[in-house]
C-alpha cells in the first residue's frame, strides 16, 4: 500500500537550504501556497561530540521524519574536539535524533543525495564514486548498484572519458526516484555521465536516455542533451519524470519511457551552460494534484 506523504515531504527542498545551519523551514498557508518560515530551534542538539559536515542530501518518509545525508569532511580543528557524525542521520518531526546509519567505508564516496520510497526505504547516491545503494528504514543495507570505487569510465576511474553506457556502474549519480506503481528504479547519473539510467526492483537495468548536450543544444531546448550535471529526478502524481538540467537551466520532462514532453524554463539571464545553474532539486506539495513546484537554487527560490 502507498503511504500517505506526511507534512513535511512538500518542503524537503527549504529543509535542504539550511539543514547544514541546524534550522527547519516550515511551511504555512498564505494565499493558497505556503510561506516558509525558519524555525531556530530545529533540530534539537545532536548527541555526544556529534559534528556533521555538508549536508548533500535531505528526505522525508511517511511519519515526518527527516533524513539528512552527511559528508565526512570534518575539518582537522574540529576533529581535535568533536566526532564525525554518521553517514546518514534520522530525525523525528521535533528534530529529535531517533536513528543514524552507514559505514564510511561502505557508504559511496562523497555521498550524494536521498529518496524514501513507497516501502519506506532508503535510497542513496554518491557523486564521487560508481554506486547507489538502498536501505531499510532502519538502516540494513539492501542493495547495492555497482561496485564501490568503480565508475562507468574509459579506465573506470574519476579521470577517465565518460562511456555514458554501463547497465551495471554509474559516474557520479546524484539523486534516485522509485516509482510507486512497480518499483522501477530512475538514476540522475549525474556529474560525469549525462544520463537518466532505470533498473528494474531487483537491479536489472532496463534502459536509458540522455547525452551529454552542446551550448547549441541547450539554447535551443533540446530534450535528452544535458549540459553536464544531471543533478536530479522526481516522479510526479502525474507520472512524468522530471530532471534537474542544472547547467542548462531547466527542467526537462519526461515520461516513464524517455520520451521528451517539454520544458520548464528557469533562467536568470546568463549565458549557457550556466556555471552553478538553477535546477539543483526539485519537489512538489503534498496535495494529490501537487498544484506546487518546489525547486532549489542557489541564489533564488521560484514556486
Amino acid at each position: 500500500m502507498k503511504k500517505k506523504m506526511g507534512r513535511f515531504a512538500g518542503i524537503w527542498l527549504c529543509i535542504g537550504l539550511v539543514a547544514a545551519l541546524g534550522i527547519l523551514c516550515r511551511a504555512q498557508a498564505q494565499d493558497g501556497g505556503a510561506k516558509f518560515v525558519v524555525d531556530p530551534n530545529w533540530p534539537k542538539p545532536l548527541p555526544g561530540k556529534w559534528v556533521i559536515g555538508q549536508v548533500s542530501g535531505v528526505c522525508v518518509d511517511a511519519q515526518d521524519h527527516v533524513f539528512i545525508v552527511n559528508r565526512n569532511d570534518m575539518t582537522d580543528k574540529e576533529a581535535e574536539v568533536a566526532q564525525q557524525a554518521p553517514p546518514y542521520i534520522e530525525f523525528d518531526p521535533d528534530g529529535k535524533v531517533v536513528n543514524s546509519f552507514g559505514d564510511w567505508k561502505v557508504v559511496p564516496n562523497i555521498t550524494h543525495g536521498c529518496t524514501i520510497d513507497y516501502e519506506n526505504n532508503f535510497w542513496t547516491a554518491g557523486n564521487g564514486d560508481g554506486i547507489i545503494q538502498e536501505y531499510s528504514h532502519d538502516g540494513k543495507l539492501l542493495m547495492q548498484i555497482g561496485e564501490r570505487g568503480v565508475v562507468d569510465t574509459s579506465d573506470g576511474t574519476l579521470k577517465g572519458r565518460a562511456l555514458n553506457s554501463s547497465h551495471t556502474q554509474f559516474y557520479m549519480p546524484s539523486d534516485i526516484a522509485v516509482d510507486p506503481a512497480n518499483g522501477d528504479v530512475y538514476v540522475a547519473d549525474g556529474y560525469g555521465n549525462s544520463r537518466i539510467v532505470v533498473f528494474d526492483r531487483s537491479g536489472k537495468f532496463l534502459r536509458q536516455w540522455g547525452h551529454q548536450g552542446t551550448k547549441e543544444e541547450a539554447d535551443a531546448g533540446v530534450g535528452g542533451a544535458f549540459m553536464q550535471v544531471v543533478h536530479c529526478v522526481v516522479i510526479g502524481n502525474d507520472g512524468l519524470v522530471y530532471v534537474c538540467d542544472r547547467q542548462a537551466d531547466r527542467i526537462q520532462v519526461f515520461d516513464k519511457m524517455g520520451n521528451f514532453k517539454n520544458n520548464i524554463w528557469i533562467k536568470r539571464g546568463n549565458s549557457l551552460p550556466d556555471n552553478w545553474g538553477t535546477t539543483w532539486w526539485i519537489g512538489f506539495s503534498p496535495d494529490r494534484e501537487q498544484k506546487y513546484m518546489y525547486v532549489n537554487l542557489i541564489d533564488l527560490e521560484f514556486t
